[in-house]
């Protein structure tokens, strides 16, 4: 296996396929453990010295589009899969892609799913199967596995490339480099499902502390990302290092956006948001004290109703 792909291809992975794959892979995984394996692991006693059994694989096509060197993944759906012979149910395939292209007629199969740790010898048997329906298939593979020290996303993308290995030409699995791509509607998915009231019940104070320390996170990330993009154009303006104008095009393409955020058009849609929101933020001050107030007013009223006419006198309101 190389180490990158030499195409020049640049993906875009939407996360509507990163939580696709991952949940096909929590329901096989959740069907494959048997209701009966806790009491027959509770009468066997030396079923617990036996190694656990090796997670499931999942397998499944990404439909997207192409555009010139630019290959977006927007959505997949899976696949059935036989272990004995490696292969994939080409008509259950066929009748997916058909019903997928009524819905969806500007997308296509570019390429296949699966789980797993690294790319494994079998798979290449399915790669080669797919090339009849795409020439150059993409291999999207989740790893299921949890690295609390690993930052990444633990997605890789594998392009197959053609190389001589000792006289003999065959294919390999590359690894090709990605970006997240998003559109609105994903983002609030996104955003709703990671800010999701946790099982223990926990309060709206918590809950705002963590979504104030994701965003200072992001921030702070942003921060230093910005930071080494400035000392390598530093270093490559002193010529310490050699210039790339692929990565200056996308810098100058960043910069353009600046003056748009500076427009007055923008100053005036900001600040008319802004007072709406603060707005808002009064009104509803407002009616939690009137709430409140009404609240205290009914209570006085019971206490003091009866008691007071009898009395002779009446209640507050």
């Amino acid at each position: 296996m190389a180490s990158s792909s030499s195409s020049g291809l640049t993906f875009k992975l939407h996360p509507l396929v990163i939580v696709n794959i991952s949940d096909h892979y929590t329901r096989v995984k959740s069907q494959s453990l048997s209701p009966h394996s806790a009491s027959a692991s509770a009468s066997a006693a030396d079923a617990s010295s036996l190694p656990p059994p090796p997670p499931p694989r999942v397998f499944g096509c990404v439909i997207g589009v192409q555009r010139g060197r630019t290959v977006e993944i927007f959505n997949s759906f899976e696949l059935l899969y036989d272990p004995s012979t490696h292969s994939l149910d080409r008509a259950f395939l066929e009748k997916k892609q058909e019903l997928y292209k009524k819905v969806f007629p500007h997308f296509y199969i570019l390429g296949w799913y699966s789980t797993g740790s690294d790319a494994q010898e079998s798979d290449m048997i399915i790669h080669k199967a797919l090339m009849d329906i795409n020439e150059s298939p993409v291999y999207v593979l989740l790893n299921p596995s949890i690295n609390p020290a690993q930052k990444d996303l633990p997605i890789t993308i594998y392009e197959s490339e053609l190389h001589v290995i000792d006289g003999i030409p065959q294919l390999i699995f590359v690894r090709s480099s990605y970006t997240i791509e998003t559109v609105e509607a994903e983002r609030i998915s996104v955003d709703h499902v990671a800010h999701l009231k946790p099982s223990d019940g926990g309060s709206a104070a918590t809950q705002l502390a963590a979504h104030l320390t994701g965003i200072h996170s992001a921030i702070k990330m942003l921060n230093s990302r910005i930071r080494v993009l400035h000392h390598y154009l530093l270093a490559m303006q002193k010529g310490d290092i050699p210039c790339e104008n692929s990565l200056l095009r996308q810098v100058s393409s960043l910069l353009r956006r600046l003056p748009a955020i500076e427009s007055e058009k923008f100053q005036d849609d900001f600040l008319m948001e802004y007072n709406d929101t603060l707005l808002i933020t009064y009104l509803a001050m407002f009616t939690n004290c009137s709430s409140t107030m009404n609240e205290l007013v009914d209570k006085f009223n019971a206490a003091y109703d009866r008691q007071g006419r009898r009395g002779g006198r009446t209640a507050f309101i």
